[in-house]
């Protein structure tokens, strides 16, 4: 499964870790995704909704 919230399209972001000694690994950054019941065109759905979406009232929440 892709890391993508499926209303903004948000991803993974990838960049370098970077030590005391400067060594340097990659590591990517995941979103904050969750799994959620929402109304999508008149149905209840199940899709992975970002905590920012979340927030901002982008999500129907269906119980």
């Amino acid at each position: 499964m892709a890391r993508t919230c499926d209303l903004c399209g948000k991803g993974p972001q990838y960049g370098n870790h970077i030590s005391h000694a400067h060594n340097v690994t990659k590591r990517r950054w995941n979103p904050n995704l969750r799994r959620v019941h929402a109304m999508v065109d008149g149905v209840r759905k199940r899709i992975y909704a970002c905590a920012s979406c979340l927030r901002s009232g982008k999500v129907i929440k269906v119980s």
